[in-house]
């Protein structure tokens, strides 16, 4: 296996480090609040450590794990220690009050990640259609969870489609990165939904092959 860094300490980046951790990968909790990162992989267990933030992530695979409100700054300030690495946005740039996107009206939220990582970072968007709590209990009934993927490079895409199967979960490529926006759309349907008929967050977005 190999060794996967998240950039982040909060319930997505516990539940993809927890299934990490059990799909015997290395994890590497990074935030910039050390003492939560410490947490984390202290509650990891032994396939954890925690890093120093803005050091040079020691997996080729690097989570983007916050929220989209923060994680330009993040790219930014990690600068050249993200260069070569592939990253994986799990970002949705929903206003919090749920009418509107955080995004410029002719870009989305991976394509501005894009804008501010080193040239040489490879972009694919993934998991950010699956709630947390979902995500880290696994496999319902011996069905596999969804997770959307999209971006421009096949081997990159290939990567996160193999690191997603680990997991014991199902990737579902969607196409070019331009697809993350509507990857990001899907995750307002899922508020919608969550909002006005479900009325709780215990469910997921996935697709259904009869037969």
């Amino acid at each position: 296996m190999s060794t996967i860094s998240i950039i982040g300490s909060g319930r997505m980046a516990a539940a993809i480090a927890g299934l990490g951790v059990k799909a015997g990968h290395t994890i590497e909790v990074i935030a910039r609040d050390g003492a939560k990162a410490q947490t984390l992989a202290d509650g990891l267990g032994a396939g954890a450590t925690a890093a120093v933030f803005g050091a040079r992530p020691a997996g080729d695979i690097v989570i983007l794990a916050v929220p989209y409100s923060a994680v330009l700054d993040v790219v930014k300030q990690c600068g050249e220690a993200l260069a070569g690495k592939l990253l994986i946005d799990i970002t949705n740039p929903i206003k919090s009050n749920f009418s509107g996107f955080l995004t410029p009206e002719d870009s989305f939220g991976a394509q501005e990640i894009a804008k501010v990582a080193p040239a040489d970072a490879d972009i694919v968007k993934a998991f950010n259609t699956q709630n947390a709590s979902v995500l880290a209990a696994g496999p319902v009934d011996g069905h596999p969870l969804d997770v959307f993927i999209a971006g421009d490079d096949s081997q990159a895409k290939a990567r996160v489609s193999a690191f997603i199967e680990s997991l014991g979960l199902r990737p579902m490529d969607t196409g070019p990165l331009f697809m993350a926006r509507t990857l990001e759309h899907a995750c307002m349907l899922w508020l919608g939904l969550m909002t006005h008929s479900v009325k709780h967050g215990n469910f997921s977005i996935g697709v259904n092959l009869p037969g």
